[in-house]
């Protein structure tokens, strides 16, 4: 069967654009292999007329609705390869063969790779974050901690004292020089030097090398991303992020092969429920004016 558009990916990117492309009546196919990139948190916030939802409640409400579109069919699966050209794509996953499309849209999102430190993965989502608009306002002004994993932690330490008490672990990652170090004066935010042994406690008891310990309310930090291989196997081009490689696209969504499209983490480098829609939409609307046009 030739549908009009894959997309690999069923989270809320994927999700967005597909109902586009279902309300235009297009045969729209969601190949997703259930692994949403914030399924460690309990709640989502920042996204309009769901803040505090639960991400597994907003994504099932989501496809609930997405799957009242006869012409939608979801396949639960794992993408492993994906080629063609304009008009005749086709992607083969682990249980379910060859597919194709005319149209794919990659909403395959990214995975985060954390420092190795004791303790942190573990509370990747619950004590530990990336987003402060996501995740600061419930550590009710409490003691945060900014843990660098290079010099880009700046970012973080600048923007976190409107979220409480915050201090920047320069973890042996760089020194901040005497302009930044200004900035953080300004700003009011405490340096401490010295690489991090481990995270623990019912908090956050964030230990260095040297034995000192700090009890902390939460703790940003900044994973690396990295995105599937799909795009390098459609030869889609890649840019540098801060945080790793994603998929360029232009301003319908449409990488730089004719007929690919992508949206939400795997092509914003930027992690946003409330993005990863909006990015959807027009993704969505993207592909469906290219299936017009030819």
């Amino acid at each position: 069967m030739m549908h009009d558009v894959i997309i690999v990916g069923g989270s809320y990117a994927g999700l967005s654009a597909g109902l586009q492309l279902a309300r235009a009546r297009r045969k729209v196919l969601v190949i997703d292999a259930g692994q949403r990139r914030n399924r460690f948190a309990a709640t989502s916030h920042g996204f309009l007329g769901q803040d505090g939802q639960a991400p597994e409640v907003i994504a099932a409400e989501g496809r609930s609705q997405l799957m009242e579109y006869p012409s939608v069919t979801w396949v639960q699966d794992n993408v492993v390869e994906a080629s063609g050209q304009l008009d005749g794509f086709s992607v083969r996953t682990q249980c379910n063969g060859e597919l194709k499309a005319r149209r794919l849209i990659l909403a395959t999102g990214v995975v985060d790779e954390l420092p190795a430190i004791e303790g942190l993965q573990e509370r990747w989502g619950t004590r530990v974050f990336h987003c402060p608009y996501c995740h600061g306002y419930e550590l009710d002004r409490g003691r945060i901690g900014v843990l660098a994993t290079s010099p880009l932690a700046m970012h973080h330490a600048l923007m976190l004292p409107d979220w409480g008490t915050t201090t920047l672990f320069t973890n042996g990652v760089f020194t901040p020089d005497a302009q930044q170090q200004a900035l953080l004066d300004r700003r009011g935010v405490s340096v401490q030097n010295g690489a991090v042994r481990r995270l623990s406690g019912e908090r956050v008891d964030l230990e260095l090398e040297d034995g000192r310990v700090f009890n902390l309310d939460g703790v940003f930090t900044m994973s690396r991303t990295r995105i599937s291989p799909l795009a390098a196997q459609l030869e889609c081009e890649l840019s540098e992020g801060p945080s790793g490689l994603y998929v360029h696209t232009n301003e319908t969504r449409q990488t730089s092969v004719p007929g690919v499209f992508a949206c939400g983490d795997t092509s914003l480098a930027a992690g946003s429920v409330a993005l990863a829609v909006g990015e959807g939409v027009r993704a969505g609307t993207g592909t469906h004016f290219s299936l017009i046009n030819g």
